[in-house]
């Protein structure tokens, strides 16, 4: 998809837990803006940058792509997760080769997992009131 500039947009969404990241790829030199900020101001830990560029360190694309990126919700675990999943799914776009190296190690696999609902009753989930016999 071409915009008014003619560079060559690759956009994908990717989710996780409660948070949702847009991902917009360009050809560029490896600049990574999430929410405005760039991403080691935005993310806290070392490790989360790590986990959230793991894509492109798989498909040997460091430095060739620019993202810029809306996450919405949840916490940092979430919105690297979720940015994660739409770097994935854009470098698919951006190229076809890397989909089954990407999918090998499981970057374009969907992880499902929320938290599961408080119950009436209960104190969490699952935790009940503490038991007496007598």
């Amino acid at each position: 998809m071409a915009n008014k500039t003619d560079k060559l947009i690759y956009a994908a969404v990717g989710r996780r837990k409660s948070s949702v990241a847009r991902v917009f790829l360009t050809p560029g030199n490896g600049n990574i803006i999430v929410n405005g900020r760039k991403i080691d101001e935005y993310f806290p830990h070392k490790v989360l940058i790590l986990d959230a560029t793991q894509p492109f360190a798989v498909t040997n694309t460091e430095g060739k792509y620019d993202v810029k990126a809306n996450i919405v919700g949840g916490g940092y675990s979430g919105q690297t997760g979720a940015l994660r999943l739409g770097i994935a799914r854009a470098l698919v776009k951006a190229n076809d080769a890397n989909k089954p190296l990407l999918r090998q190690k499981g970057l374009l696999t969907v992880d499902a997992r929320v938290v599961e609902r408080k119950k009436y009753g209960l104190r969490k989930a699952r935790k009940d009131k503490q038991f007496s016999k007598r």
